[in-house]
């Protein structure tokens, strides 16, 4: 699943073309290097978001191509 699909959808980011945005300012890591909005995430990858003062950093636990609001917390673990 693309980053910027994956991040919608497990609603760390509200919309598509935010992460889309995000992706391509250099604000998004994926394992380490900066992602471009088409990597394809895995099961087990470390995300690493710099919001404007803040960070969070998840693991993916899973890839769902839709979810309800209420499942979508499953879709990752927080790290930091």
């Amino acid at each position: 699943m693309r980053i910027d699909k994956y991040l919608k959808n497990s609603r760390i980011i509200k919309r598509r073309t935010v992460a889309k945005e995000a992706c391509e300012q250099g604000r998004i890591t994926v394992n380490g290097k900066v992602a471009k909005p088409g990597l394809e995430v895995k099961v087990g990858d470390e995300i690493f978001i710099q919001f404007g003062n803040g960070s969070l950093k998840v693991e993916v636990a899973a890839l769902t191509e839709s979810c309800r609001k209420e499942d979508a917390a499953a879709m990752y673990n927080v790290i930091e």
